[in-house]
């Protein structure tokens, strides 16, 4: 088949893919030159009885959990639906922001659901790619003809419907995921009438091979990322330090940063360098983790040999290469440090992770645990293929004990008609868990509090509506002893 994008959005119940749902999925797909290609796809998906949604995700969207259950989809139903409808050979799946949000609630959404997580992204030529990063790059290096908005302090934003509306894109309704996928293709459309070259260059460029390529040759090359400042735009010279631990990844030094005090700094001293702060006078180490899978937005550094571009990027090309020269003096003494470093904040989180014993992940939460093997695969396809009367013999059959704690979850939320007496009363017993779990700080409790606090803020009409049917659905799936 000819290569496609399929371009998609999600509204959630939260922002943390582990834990919250997709509620709305939507998606178009267009041809290469961004004309629409049949009809879009617009399903909702139900939220099951164990979840309860964050109320100022609801508030944002307009979407109820009661809609989710009149008109949604179960998720093995969505999913169904999906690789009917959605999946295609040569796809490339792009949204706006999607590599770090949308994409990681689809993996979880498949991995709750016996579906591999990653496969539906790779195979048959399929790839991924992020409109958020080209928004950015082309801002930084070649933003003529484009109007760019800015947020109500002054600084720079790329918001999508901040762009669309300075830019007389049609976006009237923000935060519903179909109209949220058309104003992405506009967008998309915008810079590749403008800017076809970039849109071009940044498209072949995508792809882990292709990045490693640039990265890893040793040389600068100019990095577009939203970890580094909306007063640069985003946007720096960086350069290959060394190899990441993780595969596919690279530790990156940002040029536009003098190395000289960090070359003196002892790991300690990097380990404190390297941590989150919000603090403006703090020491930042200027080290990134650039991960290759993730189609960064990379060029070579003579994108920016303009005395415009640099006076822009308030970063100028002799600085660079002094900076360069430093580091190349003392770089694999730095290298060594920052890998110590790195094994340091390794241990610390793993610490971390084990005064939270308490309150552990939950299989739901544990796609990262590890892959899963293709025995276990072969099994997955024949949950799918099964009638709900026949899930529960195929548990003793995984070797991976996430997918036999999983299997009896994915029976309850997506065929919750089909469970027995004790089937019954083993999964009110989670949800009540689930739910209830921590008295004060349970879920519940911060769910009613938060209900609380924003009807007591004065909400307007709209709001009160969805903080009564917040209310309700609350109160219909809490256990009836918990209710009263």
């Amino acid at each position: 088949m000819a290569a496609s994008f399929f371009f998609y959005d999600l509204e959630t119940s939260g922002i943390d893919s582990r834990k919250s749902r997709t509620m709305q999925f939507a998606g178009q797909r267009t041809d290469m030159n961004l004309k629409p290609v049949g009809e879009p796809v617009n399903a909702l998906i139900t939220l099951s009885p164990d979840v309860l949604p964050e109320p100022d995700a609801i508030l944002l969207t307009g979407i109820t959990p009661q809609q989710t259950l009149a008109e949604g989809l179960t998720e093995a139903e969505f999913l169904k639906l999906f690789y009917t409808d959605v999946v295609q050979p040569d796809t490339i799946f792009i949204g706006f922001n999607s590599i770090r949000f949308d994409d990681e609630f689809m993996r979880f959404l498949h991995y709750r659901n016996f579906y591999d997580a990653y496969e539906w992204q790779w195979q048959n030529g399929c790839s991924r790619w992020d409109l958020l990063d080209v928004v950015r790059m082309t801002r930084a290096l070649r933003p003529d003809t484009i109007q760019w908005p800015f947020a109500s302090d002054g600084k720079p934003t790329n918001r999508l419907e901040l762009l669309t509306k300075v830019n007389k894109l049609d976006h009237s309704r923000a935060h519903d995921a179909l109209n949220d996928v058309q104003a992405t293709i506009a967008v998309a459309r915008l810079i590749k009438d403008t800017q076809p070259d970039l849109f071009s260059y940044l498209l072949e460029v995508r792809s882990k091979k292709a990045v490693a390529a640039l990265v890893s040759k040793d040389q600068p090359f100019v990095y577009t990322s939203g970890h580094y400042s909306s007063e640069y735009l985003h946007t720096s010279v960086a350069v290959w330090l060394g190899n990441h631990p993780q595969n596919d990844a690279a530790l990156v030094y940002d040029l536009r940063v003098d190395p000289t005090p960090f070359l003196t700094m002892k790991p300690a001293e990097l380990v404190d360098a390297w941590r989150f702060t919000r603090d403006p006078d703090a020491v930042r180490l200027p080290v990134k983790t650039l991960k290759y899978n993730r189609c960064p937005a990379v060029a070579p550094l003579g994108v920016i040999k303009d005395a415009s571009t640099q006076e822009r990027l308030k970063l100028s090309l002799d600085t660079v290469q002094k900076h360069l020269a430093i580091l190349k003096s003392q770089q694999r003494h730095l290298l060594d440090n920052v890998l110590l470093a790195l094994k340091q904040l390794d241990k610390e989180r793993e610490a971390a992770q084990e005064t939270l014993l308490d309150n552990p992940l939950t299989v739901d939460e544990r796609l990262y645990d590890g892959f899963i093997g293709d025995a276990d695969k072969t099994r997955m396809r024949a949950v799918r293929a099964a009638e709900p009367t026949e899930l529960g013999e195929l548990a003793e059959g995984f070797h991976d004990n996430r997918l036999k704690s999983l299997l009896p979850l994915y029976k309850a939320r997506n065929y919750p008609k089909s469970l027995d007496a004790d089937e019954r009363a083993d999964w009110d017993s989670f949800c009540r868990h689930k739910l209830l779990d921590g008295g004060d700080q349970s879920r519940a409790a911060r769910y009613f509090a938060r209900l609380e606090e924003v009807r007591t803020a004065r909400p307007n009409t709209r709001q009160q509506y969805l903080l009564e049917e917040l209310r309700l659905y609350g109160e219909s799936i809490l256990p009836v002893d918990a209710a009263d």
